[in-house]
């Protein structure tokens, strides 16, 4: 009798454990389970449960570099968790139990590993792991298009301070040679590239690059040139649309900026590319500190027997890589990935990952004459948000060839539309590094040729840096400015803006501020805020969610004078 009490007592505990374990093995992840031999090894993430190292919070330069600490400073984001390594001793754990783990990422507190059912039951068992998923392994989708031949290039007669050679064509719609002119070339600005590699760093317009890191994920080593797995031709010519510099022939968009290159994708024998090695690449640039971001890459479909994400997945909370770009974001820098070469379907979005990101700048590809190139990949994402936020030239564009110093290609795709419109937040962070990812979004939206009537094959419309640039005020950190006495500065940036605008203030002493805000005819639209603002730096919010498009006129009352500041909604 005794032992039949036993197992009665004993039995809902093994189905309890069981259920657990079963519970921390995503359905994706089963589904390939239950569908391929016992013994195949498949690369999974293993989450986990937290991390031990909260005292490291208050010493971030042992986890992050000054630059990545003095970013986050200065667009406003603290540092968390998240930004904090993985614990080591679950690491240990790991190891010590037979596993070796390929790669880590801090972000989603996980590791990658290789592993068949059996492992699998054994992680799921531990009792810090919290998830375990399988790593996506997609192809991607936005290679070139075409390879044309140079002589049918036009360059337009055009008189500009700098020699852009046939590279003028490309420049031009987004009025990147105009910004140039303003002494803007991305200076101070550091940049990171993802993409199969770079194999003509030798090439004229890479001579003067500032080059900052390389690292090669596919391969781990820091070569991204053809060395082991993967060709880097693609590469090759997307660095040169924004970093190249060889008067003559071909300038870049932010041919000053410094450069981070990452190698993150395999090309060999269609070989499907891997999420975590571009997690990976995001979070090392994170911590190196970079600005901006360009991914000329896209990703859909998996390789059999792998099940795959559709269009249906494009909703920008599904893949991990999207996940992932929307936290580089949420860190400060600007992320902007091509949008995908996959035309235009009437009946959905031909999106791939991780263009679909609610905070990702997905980028389009029009012609020079400015007509959306056919290729040219379409929303709307599954939740309704419109893609791709804004368009640049990436037909007939000329790039540096793989082979040989002086060797030029004209090809296509929103490959060469990414990196072209990337460095453009570039030109408006030398002007003023301050400027949030969001902000800068919201900038480059709002002055686009379509910005008050954006849609899904052309986003906000076709990008124009000088008016871009123009509505932001200079940072004034680090700089000597004299205030005149009984004098107050107003800027707000973006401006025109839509739905919100950050309006600054720039005080010599503290005052008591009254602010309003008055339409054209000298009708309060509404009070947006009083109180006592302190000396030096101020900043207010001003929502105009609930306004309709058009100029109003902000007044500010110190009590003994009145001054006022042009705003322009746009929506």
């Amino acid at each position: 009798m005794r032992t039949i009490i036993l197992l009665l007592i004993c039995f809902p505990l093994l189905v309890t454990a069981q259920n657990s374990v079963i519970s921390k093995i995503s359905p994706r992840l089963n589904q390939l389970i239950e569908s391929s031999d016992p013994g195949v090894k498949l690369k999974v993430w293993v989450d986990l449960v937290d991390k031990d190292n909260s005292g490291m919070l208050n010493n971030p330069s042992s986890f992050l570099s000054q630059r990545s600490i003095d970013r986050r400073s200065k667009r406003g984001i603290s540092i968390n968790e998240s930004d904090l390594p993985l614990w080591n001793g679950y690491l240990s754990e790991i190891e010590n139990a037979g596993f070796r783990i390929i790669s880590k990422s801090k972000w989603f507190n996980s590791v990658t590993l290789e592993t068949n059912s059996s492992g699998l039951n054994r992680l799921a068992q531990m009792s810090f792991v919290k998830r375990l998923d399988m790593v996506a392994k997609a192809k991607n989708h936005n290679k070139f298009i075409t390879s044309d031949n140079l002589e049918s290039v036009a360059t337009p007669n055009i008189t500009t301070s700098l020699d852009y050679g046939s590279s003028l064509a490309q420049l031009l719609p987004q009025q990147i040679p105009a910004v140039h002119d303003l002494g803007f070339n991305g200076s101070g600005v550091y940049i990171c590239l993802m993409d199969a590699g770079f194999n003509n760093l030798a090439h004229e317009v890479y001579d003067s690059l500032d080059l900052v890191a390389t690292w090669d994920f596919v391969n781990g080593d820091p070569d991204v040139g053809d060395g082991g797995m993967g060709s880097g031709s693609h590469g090759t010519a997307t660095l040169s649309v924004i970093a190249g510099y060889k008067p003559g022939n071909l300038i870049g968009t932010a041919y000053k900026s410094s450069y981070l290159l990452a190698k993150t994708e395999n090309t060999d024998t269609e070989t499907p590319a891997e999420e975590d090695f571009w997690i990976s690449a995001a979070e090392l640039a994170d911590s190196i500190g970079v600005d901006v971001t360009s991914t000329s890459l896209v990703y859909l479909e998996f390789d059999p027997p792998f099940p795959g994400y559709t269009w249906q997945d494009m909703n920008g909370n599904t893949a991990r890589i999207t996940i992932g770009a929307d936290l580089a974001v949420a860190k400060g820098i600007s992320v902007f990935n091509s949008a995908g070469n996959n035309g235009t379907d009437p009946s959905r979005n031909t999106l791939a990952a991780p263009a679909d990101g609610d905070s990702v700048i997905s980028i389009g590809s029009i012609t020079a004459e400015g007509i959306r190139s056919g290729f040219s990949s379409v929303g709307p994402t599954v939740d309704g948000r419109i893609k791709p936020d804004v368009m640049a030239v990436g037909s007939a564009v000329i790039a540096a060839a793989p082979g040989g110093r002086t060797n030029y290609t004209m090809t296509s795709g929103t490959s060469l539309a990414c990196p072209i419109a990337a460095g453009i937040a570039a030109l408006l962070l030398q002007k003023n590094d301050t400027l949030s990812p969001m902000q800068i979004r919201e900038i480059l939206r709002n002055t686009a040729s379509q910005s008050t009537s954006p849609d899904r094959l052309m986003g906000w419309g076709i990008m124009n840096a000088l008016t871009a640039i123009n509505g932001v005020p200079s940072s004034i950190e680090n700089q000597e400015v004299e205030i005149p006495v009984d004098h107050l500065l107003i800027s707000n940036y973006p401006n025109p803006f839509n739905p919100s605008t950050t309006i600054h203030f720039l005080l010599p002493t503290e005052k008591f501020l009254t602010v309003k805000l008055y339409s054209t005819t000298g009708s309060l639209v509404k009070e947006i805020t009083k109180g006592t603002f302190q000396a030096g730096n101020s900043k207010i919010l001003l929502d105009g969610s609930g306004l309709s498009s058009g100029i109003y006129i902000l007044v500010v009352d110190s009590g003994d004078k009145i001054y006022s500041h042009k705003l322009s909604l746009l929506k």
